[in-house]
């Protein structure tokens, strides 16, 4: 059986997998240090939790993390997307003029949002200039969608976010229209057909209604530390599973999607 590997951070969502988990009979080892116990690499280790942690264990567990590219997104076709998406540096993003969307690729190391200009941004000074980011033309996304998606295929989906809030009402339910869940349903289905679509064995791919554009992709994270919103935790452990791989298992056409970790 599988060993889900959590982080010391009793989340919701780390809760959850845990009881799935359990649940399906799986060992479970909740890591409260940057460092596994002897042995763990052996036990068919799946993991869920922080990038930083992910970073500092990969080797000890003798595995290597699924996720997509930093390119991506500007990679997919535009009937997907919707709106300009490219992908440069910091030093770059720092020299546009007009209104722009600007996101780091990877650590949330600035606020990703909509800026006046690049110059607005004013980074930390450590950052490095060539630090990859994404800077799209700015959208408004009225409703979102999260998808975990395993070989192209949906395992799991809920509401998301909602006029920038949080989709889920006072009683703690994740709430969406039945048309509203066709149509994310529907626009999913035409990315995860669509063979120019270029994807991860395993990965989240979030889609939303943009206003006046209609339904497209948001943007696509590694499952493995991203969170469940409404998502069934039994139905999201099969796609952690497939992206968590044994280096010894791995096979050619899943090197490109393989977390590169950033040595210092």
């Amino acid at each position: 059986m599988p060993t889900l590997v959590l982080s010391h951070r009793y989340s919701p969502d780390s809760n959850a997998l845990f009881a799935a988990a359990l649940a399906a009979g799986w060992d479970i080892e909740r890591l409260h240090a940057f460092r596994c116990p002897d042995g763990l690499a052996a036990r068919a280790p799946v993991f869920y939790g922080e990038t930083i942690l992910a970073d500092a264990i990969m080797d000890d567990l003798c595995l290597v993390l699924l996720e997509p590219t930093s390119d991506w997104l500007p990679r997919l076709p535009q009937r997907h997307r919707l709106r300009d998406v490219r992908l440069t540096t910091l030093s770059e993003a720092l020299s546009i003029q007009e209104r722009v969307f600007i996101k780091p690729t990877d650590e949330k190391c600035f606020p990703a949002r909509v800026y006046a200009n690049g110059a607005a941004l004013d980074p930390d000074p450590v950052l490095p200039p060539d630090l990859p980011v994404l800077v799209s033309e700015p959208v408004v996304f009225e409703v979102e969608f999260r998808f975990f998606v395993r070989e192209r295929e949906v395992a799991a989906f809920s509401p998301y976010i909602r006029n920038g809030e949080i989709a889920r009402n006072a009683a703690g339910d994740w709430e969406a229209a039945p048309a509203e869940i066709e149509a994310a349903s529907t626009a999913i289905r035409a990315v995860l057909d669509d063979p120019d679509v270029e994807m991860p064995p395993a990965v989240v791919v979030d889609v939303g209604r943009m206003a006046g554009r209609g339904w497209g992709v948001v943007e696509a994270n590694p499952a493995w530390a991203s969170g469940l919103c409404g998502c069934d935790p039994a139905s999201v452990l099969s796609v952690l599973r497939r992206a968590s791989v044994a280096r010894d298992m791995l096979s050619e056409a899943e090197t490109r999607w393989v977390r590169r970790v950033m040595k210092s």
